[in-house]
């Protein structure tokens, strides 16, 4: 995230695009026009990400996170945390249709309680981003899911009844496993929750009344409202909390003793675009309460971007479809034929960085090979969905895997062996083509 990856993926669009002008001849003009397009697709995330860090720190400071985190840690069992976690973001991300919008309130809450149960971050952050992922991609409210369907030309709910097929057995799985390793860690967090909860209480006013951002989020997501909008809104909710609830801790951060409506105004500023830090006399504690606001997003943004200049000229080239062409020469079968589109998924956010041009490429790569084979649209929707939908996240350089790293704190090659959905959902849908179930052909 500090600079490397960055200029890793500037030298790897600059050979490919070398290799473009001078061997194959691409236009600049051309190479240009698609960086252009693949980094105003991404325009709208970028703008999501910023308000992520705003909305984070508002949550934070004004109150909402720690108090989720205080009567979290004393309601909820360790044993069954995990399955707890990723039954909860599976909700909340059906609800929502997002799993950004699940990672970034719901999920920085539950990182914050399962530290104070003794439960490793990584395996947090697996459970989380698990749950949110199996809701995003099962959600008709979803732009993944939608933009499946229709790259496919498949019926939305067509779709997603379609992936039930491969989806509920791979979260049944999933369960089961962080069911057996909640048992593993059940026993070493009963210690450290005294600490915990003393620390926040001195550090903060714990309240329910925070909770009514929560809900007024909530209410929002509801009603449909825009994610930006939500973002916004329920960071200005927080805001207000904090003003109410919070004043001391928003003194603390402007360094201020004596109350007025500038240093107050000047704390809730600093907490939505900067770094904030609240001494809470526990230096675990410490970590988790603090917050980057709007510039700890900088970092990720900066890596989007370079990543979607490689990707654009990736896609420019032709170099993509060339490894298209391999692959179906060694279709046989309607295994080979999912493994191919499950791969491909999965090879284009290594290449691409981005999950939506993932989704449309592998499902207008493939949309040929399964007409001409005689297989319904839905299975290659299902399995364009099961190769980049999920395994987004798992790509240190992909939007996803930044992003998600950002808001958890915790990196992607931490959290990945932990991701137990998103691991097994692209080898379930090869496994049920292997088998060939509820695989349909048309009737000719």
């Amino acid at each position: 995230m500090g600079g490397a990856s960055q200029v890793s993926l500037l030298f790897g669009t600059a050979v490919c695009s070398a290799l473009s002008i001078f061997v194959y001849g691409v236009r600049w003009k051309t190479l240009e026009d698609s960086i252009k397009n693949t980094i105003g697709d991404t325009s709208v995330s970028i703008v999501i990400l910023i308000m992520i860090g705003m909305l984070g720190g508002a949550w934070m400071i004004s109150g909402v996170v720690p108090t989720l985190i205080y009567y979290g840690i004393q309601i909820m069992s360790p044993t069954f945390f995990l399955v707890c976690t990723c039954i909860i973001c599976s909700i909340v991300s059906v609800m929502t249709g997002s799993s950004w919008t699940t990672i970034a309130t719901i999920g920085i809450a539950l990182i914050g309680i399962g530290n104070a149960l003794g439960i490793p971050s990584p395996l947090t952050a697996g459970a989380i981003i698990s749950g949110s992922y199996f809701g995003d991609k099962i959600s008709p409210l979803s732009d993944t899911t939608t933009l499946a369907a229709s790259a496919a030309g498949t019926e939305l709910f067509t779709h997603i009844k379609y992936m039930l097929f491969t989806t509920v057995p791979t979260m049944t799985i999933t369960l089961v496993i962080f069911l057996v390793l909640g048992f593993c860690y059940g026993n070493g967090g009963e210690v450290n929750v005294s600490a915990y909860t003393e620390g926040l209480e001195r550090s903060f006013n714990i309240t329910l009344w925070t909770l009514l951002v929560p809900v007024f989020t909530g209410f929002l997501i509801y009603k449909k409202v825009p994610a930006l909008i939500t973002l916004f809104l329920s960071s200005l909710a927080a805001g207000v909390c904090a003003l109410a609830l919070q004043q001391d801790v928003l003194l603390k951060v402007v360094g201020e003793e004596v109350p007025s409506a500038m240093h107050l105004i000047k704390a809730l500023f600093i907490t939505y675009s900067t770094s904030t830090a609240v001494d809470t006399g526990n230096a675990a504690l410490n970590d988790l309460v603090s917050t980057g606001g709007m510039a700890g997003m900088l970092n990720t943004i900066w890596l989007i971007l370079c990543a979607m200049c490689f990707g654009g000229v990736m896609v420019a080239s032709g170099m993509l479809m060339s490894l298209t062409s391999v692959l179906l020469r060694f279709i046989h079968n309607t295994f080979g034929l999912v493994a191919s589109t499950v791969f491909t998924g999965f090879l284009l956010n290594v290449v691409t960085s981005d999950q939506y041009i993932s989704i449309i490429l592998s499902a207008s790569m493939f949309k040929d090979a399964y007409r001409d084979r005689g297989y319904e649209s839905r299975l290659l929707s299902r399995s364009s969905e099961d190769g980049a939908t999920v395994t987004s996240v798992l790509i240190p350089w992909s939007t996803c895997g930044m992003t998600q790293a950002t808001v958890l704190g915790v990196s992607t090659m931490a959290y990945l062996p932990y991701c137990f959905f998103n691991i097994i959902s692209p080898l379930m849908s090869c496994f049920m083509a292997l088998i060939g179930f509820k695989i349909y052909k048309k009737e000719k």
